[in-house]
């Protein structure tokens, strides 16, 4: 399998631009292409969607560990005439400073693929030179085959480049893109943002291509690009017969999902069931769970909150005992109410009993281990899996009585938080789990769903709105109409 990996020297280099057009690139010229993102981000894949044409997965060597990323690699990239991988962050930056652990470079060894090496050349001639010789010398076990240089000048400023690097690097000087905000893509929390369809037209697709053909040496990338034999056989997963039906939002307020999750969850027996929290009055016909990933919902807020017949009715199957699983921005969705940064309060399905608040600031960021400490969706006591946290929120106003399931340790210290909370058959997390490295997982998710098609779904009626009682339901009350009153203020001249 014929594999590059285009890695920055920093976040911002302009690998996700060059990732992309020479994804579309290769594409244009026929080719198949397996797209795939270093680390744990979300949003990348989505636009590696929109110009392949087919689903990008993570290789997260911390959260997978070798044998699933081999695994995933393999099966993924099979048939394809070429791989392409997107670099995390700079190309040594992983877990921790001790080491190669969640970075692109661990992957790129355990691949052995060349390292395409994106540079900003913005500000810089010839200690462009310095900078590439660093990063081949850094770890003698990589191979950095190739520079592309970003964001450069005229024809002078990109000889000047090339001369540098061909004088004082063992790296080839690959191609230089020309400095156009035209091509810069928008950002937002995660480094991009999320609406790939309306950030990536059709035209500025085009575009790109035309430049990368004029710019970059196609031709030998597709030579340097490595060919891997130390990959195991591609194996695709066994699946069994669909027994159960997983309701899974997909719109713009939830759209981060990794691949891997939904071909487990598919190889379980699940058959995965889209709607959209936004624009569906009412849930799926026939469903045994639900999957609310995360995303945005914050920026959705007015819309998801409108939707009063699909909150109440997904707050009545809570009661009468779906599973659900809410991550991150589903947790948001199945808590009781949500206030933006502005004090804004926009009521939520009320299947949690705490609010969350938006932060100007982000909360948190980072790999973490989680324990189960009580059997909940996810599996039994001691289970231990990995994961990864990204969010400007947090819950307040949490009863003291609420069930939380898990402990977490961060990669900044030893010391145990809890997490993971738990209502009937609902649990609702921050933490982004990636099941590639424990399939159990999925596995539990499903079995819990078969649980409640055999004996709970009798309790369950489609459709059916469940009011919020006691104090609950009067805290809810006092927070719709207080934001109602709020936004009120806010409409008058």
């Amino acid at each position: 399998m014929r594999t590059l990996i285009i890695a920055g020297t920093s976040s911002g280099a302009g690998k996700t631009t060059v990732a992309l057009g020479l994804m579309t690139a290769f594409a244009k010229r026929g080719l198949t292409v397996a797209p795939f993102k270093a680390g744990p981000d979300y949003i990348d894949p989505l636009f590696h969607r929109r110009v392949c044409g087919r689903p990008s997965y993570n290789l997260d060597g911390w959260m997978m560990g070798k044998e699933a990323v081999l695994k995933t690699f393999g099966r993924v990239a099979a048939g394809a005439d070429i791989a392409v991988i997107e670099g995390v962050m700079g190309l040594f930056d992983g877990y921790d400073a001790a080491g190669d652990a969640g970075s692109t470079a661990e992957i790129a060894k355990w691949l052995g693929a060349p390292v395409i090496l994106v540079v900003n050349a913005g500000s810089m001639a010839r200690s462009a030179a310095a900078l590439v010789r660093g990063f081949e010398t850094f770890d003698e076990e990589l191979s950095v085959a190739g520079v592309i240089f970003n964001n450069t000048g005229g024809v002078r400023h990109k000889e000047w480049l090339f001369d540098a690097v061909c004088l004082n690097c063992r790296a080839e000087p690959i191609g230089a893109l020309k400095r156009d905000g035209g091509l810069a893509l928008p950002e937002r929390h995660l480094g991009l943002t999320t609406d790939a369809a309306e950030a990536l037209t059709d035209d500025w697709v085009g575009a790109l291509a035309v430049r990368m053909e004029r710019e970059v040496d196609l031709d030998r990338l597709m030579e340097l690009a490595g060919e891997s034999d130390s990959l195991p056989a591609p194996k695709t997963f066994v699946t069994e017969k669909r027994s159960v039906r997983l309701g899974i939002a997909r719109d713009k307020a939830f759209c981060f999902y990794y691949e891997e999750n939904l071909d487990l969850l598919r190889s379980m027996g699940a058959e995965l069931v889209p709607f959209s929290p936004i624009a569906d009055g009412r849930l799926p016909e026939g469903i045994d769970g639900l999957y609310l990933g995360g995303g945005y919902p914050e920026a959705h807020a007015g819309a998801l909150s409108a939707n009063l017949s699909l909150l109440a009715e997904i707050r009545g199957a809570a009661e009468a005992g779906l599973p659900v699983y809410g991550e991150c921005g589903g947790m948001i969705y199945l808590s009781s109410g949500l206030y933006d940064t502005e004090g804004n309060r926009y009521p939520m399905a009320g299947v949690f009993p705490f609010y969350v608040k938006m932060l100007e600031r982000r909360e948190a960021l980072g790999y973490v281990t989680v324990r189960i400490r009580e059997e909940n969706l996810l599996g039994s006591v001691g289970a231990v899996f990995r994961g990864h946290e990204f969010h400007y929120s947090r819950t307040v106003d949490v009863p003291d009585d609420l069930k939380m399931t898990v402990k977490i340790t961060r990669r900044t210290g030893d010391k145990e938080i809890s997490e993971g909370y738990q209502v009937n058959n609902v649990y609702g997390s921050y933490l982004h789990l990636h099941f590639g490295a424990f399939p159990r997982v999925a596995e539990h998710i499903v079995g819990v769903m078969r649980k409640f098609k055999e004996t709970g779904s009798k309790t369950m009626n489609h459709g059916e709105h469940r009011p919020l009682r006691g104090e609950q339901n009067q805290r809810y009350k006092t927070f719709y109409h207080e934001g109602q009153e709020k936004r009120k203020g806010k409409s008058k001249p």
